[in-house]
């Protein structure tokens, strides 16, 4: 992800008399109609990257059904969200942030969600979650949620998301494969097939993760997308001279053609309420909460941390943050009806503002970018895993930088935050991390006598994970 430079001096005002200055109010926030173009570029160019990942992600889970996604479905999806919400951000929010399927709650769908219902199924709740979070963010309920959950758990939350990430994308390079007989070993999973690292696969990734890891160092603009190509290229190249086996779901081969139509067969197939009677009323109402909690989170760290940059705060507050969170929600709306999982706002968009962009037509340019990537979906069937997988490493390593914001001094939280942090990778289930460590938190604090310090509401939350973690023995029980 590209980090946050406050370096950079404010650009000058110029004056503008265009409607279209007129109407994102461009020379009134110090920018120009050429910085607004260039950071959108700029934004596009740094977060492009998801149209590739999330093909890897969603696609490397089937639903209850046994149904798999194909790439080119997952593509013209992830682009097709992508595109209009980044767009309606720039329309309604008029503030340079750009919108796509977000890295975590997507493996939520993938990894946990489909598995116990259809594909529709999980698309309609993640329609329903848009719901809620816009109806939270009119009403002002979303604030009060936010203030529930101590802000170390909220970390802890991010540090968790992000060594699940890697850990994804290790297992789809093939870089950390299951035990076969795990249940008589002492080791679960290793390092590779039969615990080396053997194969040209296992070469393109090592060899795109250490490039992405210099310059994402570095700070080169579109580091990721860089590595992801340079990869792809080196994979193909391998394939052609080699004859290669053992790259997984998709094989790096010239693909015939560059440009085909957009495949939109995922777009409107979703049921908003049938996941509840496939995966348990219960099951499906904690699937939902993990959604809106984590479209909560991410949303808020990134919009408040790129407006700040843009210059848009104003009194501690974000200007326009009642339609910024409006058209956030909106994203998982149109995430679930096109078939991309949740959009949510990327800190990526730090790239354009960078770049100058102050306003939401740097968003409109960025949208319109990724509705143009509609038509080259072939070239994403290119991209092996291996090529991919080292973006989830190198952004879910990042993501561990949130730890220096858990107080580990402070014993009511490190149990918790510990929990968190480990069940989430360790389960392989985002659900799983957060339930315990809000149980485990309201436990301390209610066994020290400090119910004050927990509130209604988290402990509503806590007796709701309570109840998801010993539904199984209830249901025997009944």
């Amino acid at each position: 992800m590209t980090q946050l430079r406050t370096d950079r001096p404010q650009p000058h005002p110029e004056p503008g008399f265009s409607p279209l200055d007129r109407a994102f109010r461009v020379s009134a926030r110090g920018s120009t109609l050429g910085r607004e173009v260039r950071g959108g570029i700029t934004t596009f160019v740094a977060m492009c990257y998801i149209v590739l990942l999330n093909p890897l992600i969603l696609g490397a889970s089937t639903d209850i059904t046994g149904v798999r996604l194909t790439t080119e479905q997952v593509t013209t999806a992830t682009a097709l969200a992508a595109g209009v919400t980044t767009i309606l951000m720039g329309l309604i929010g008029n503030a340079p942030l750009a919108l796509a399927a977000g890295l975590g709650v997507n493996g939520i769908v993938a990894f946990q969600m489909a598995p116990t219902m259809t594909w529709g199924q999980a698309f309609g709740l993640v329609v329903v979650e848009g719901f809620c979070i816009v109806l939270m963010a009119v009403s002002g309920i979303r604030e009060r949620i936010i203030n529930a959950i101590p802000l170390a758990l909220k970390m802890a939350i991010t540090v968790g998301i992000g060594l699940y990430i890697a850990l994804v994308g290790l297992v789809s390079a093939g870089f950390v494969t299951r035990t076969p007989d795990a249940a008589n070993s002492t080791v679960p999973v290793r390092m590779g097939e039969n615990g080396h690292l053997t194969g040209w696969p296992i070469v393109v990734f090592c060899a795109g993760l250490l490039l992405m890891v210099v310059l994402v160092s570095r700070a080169v603009p579109g580091a990721v997308l860089i590595s992801i190509l340079a990869a792809t290229v080196f994979a193909v190249v391998v394939n052609a001279a080699f004859d290669v086996r053992g790259w997984g779901l998709v094989e790096p081969d010239v693909p015939e053609r560059v440009v085909a139509s957009p495949d939109f067969s995922l777009f409107g197939q979703v049921d908003l309420f049938g996941g509840f009677a496939s995966a348990g009323a219960v099951t499906a109402c904690v699937f939902l909460f993990t959604l809106v909690l984590s479209g909560f989170f991410d949303a808020m760290g990134t919009i408040t941390s790129v407006a700040q940059e843009a210059g848009l705060m104003r009194d501690g507050k974000v200007e326009g943050m009642g339609r910024i969170l409006f058209a956030d929600g909106l994203g998982a709306i149109a995430g679930g009806t096109t078939g991309s999982s949740p959009n949510t706002v990327f800190l990526e968009s730090a790239a354009g503002v960078g770049e100058g962009a102050r306003t939401g037509l740097a968003s409109l340019v960025t949208g319109g970018l990724f509705l143009l990537t509609l038509f080259l979906t072939p070239l994403a069937a290119v991209v092996p895993a291996q090529a991919a997988a080292p973006a989830l490493v190198v952004i879910g390593g990042m993501m561990m930088a949130q730890c220096r914001h858990i107080p580990w001094q402070d014993t009511d939280f490190v149990i918790p935050a510990f929990l968190m942090i480990a069940l989430i990778p360790f389960t392989y289930s985002i659900t799983n991390g957060i339930g315990a460590g809000i149980v485990a938190f309201v436990v301390i604090k209610l066994c020290k006598r400090q119910p004050g310090q927990v509130g209604w509401l988290l402990g509503v939350l806590a007796a709701v994970f309570g109840l998801y973690f010993a539904i199984e023995g209830v249901t025997s029980w009944l």
